[in-house]
């Protein structure tokens, strides 16, 4: 079994995403640490990018804190190889394509395995294309993660029953960021994608409350929570740590 399957095993599973770097590395680690200890199940990494075109406003900003701090693939790397000195959850890069073509695929996934990263997701990656990166995570035993989004309809069997680690459900329609509520009919998704395949999934998108988080894992196999956390780190900057594990210790309560 991957890795990854190990977040939802011992029920709902809280992923907690930030992006690396935001406002500098020492502060990203202090920030995943906190989230661990508080109860997050497994986390996701953002790489900076100069267009992450999946990102609303608030992730679009950290992203451009990162990089006007002049973060690095490289450097990332060595955060997780530190990091993974005392974090045991499984975790995940959230990127875009050109980030790992510039870095250079084969060199990507070999450092992935060798740090410890368990998985990756392109929001930019059509699932018709991700044969262009398939084989080469898979010889590092890195799992490529699918999104299935609301507009996916009569693709989402087919999308599942090819997906590794865990499925992301994208919530809605647009861009990251918080919503005073969901619409969507995440339900009728999830069943699909259970028809489809044994491997776990979990809603993200949108999700800032506890009500709504526990809503969101009512449905599915747990609940992915990002642009509530960056705006934590905005607002407290270097001092966020704290911040950062007291919030993500009641969204992980909400669930169990």
């Amino acid at each position: 079994m991957s890795k990854i399957g190990e977040a939802f095993a011992n029920g709902k599973a809280f992923i907690a995403f930030v992006t690396c770097g935001d406002p500098d590395l020492e502060t990203t680690k202090s920030c995943v640490r906190a989230a661990v200890e508080n109860g997050a199940d497994l986390i996701e990494l953002g790489i900076p990018f100069s267009d992450p075109t999946a990102e609303g406003p608030v992730i679009q900003g950290a992203n451009l804190r990162a990089l006007t701090g002049r973060v690095t693939t490289d450097q990332i790397f060595d955060m997780v190889r530190e990091l993974r000195t005392d974090v045991g959850v499984p975790m995940v890069f959230m990127t875009y394509a050109n980030v790992i073509f510039s870095y250079g695929a084969e060199r990507f996934f070999a450092a992935c395995k060798e740090t410890g990263m368990d998985g990756v997701i392109l929001p930019d990656l059509p699932f018709e294309e991700k044969e262009e990166f398939l084989p080469i995570s898979r010889t590092y035993g890195v799992d490529l993660i699918s999104l299935i989004a609301p507009t996916s309809a009569n693709r989402i069997a087919m999308i599942a029953r090819e997906a590794e680690g865990f499925v992301y459900v994208v919530s809605s329609l647009g861009v990251t960021g918080t919503r005073s509520e969901i619409k969507t009919d995440l339900a009728s998704i999830v069943e699909v994608i259970r028809q489809n395949t044994d491997i776990p999934c979990a809603i993200g998108f949108g999700i800032s409350t506890p009500e709504q988080a526990r809503k969101m894992a009512g449905i599915s196999d747990g609940a992915i929570v990002g642009s509530a956390i960056v705006k934590i780190i905005e607002k407290y900057g270097r001092e966020a740590a704290p911040h950062v594990g007291e919030y993500v210790r009641e969204m992980a309560a909400g669930l169990s």
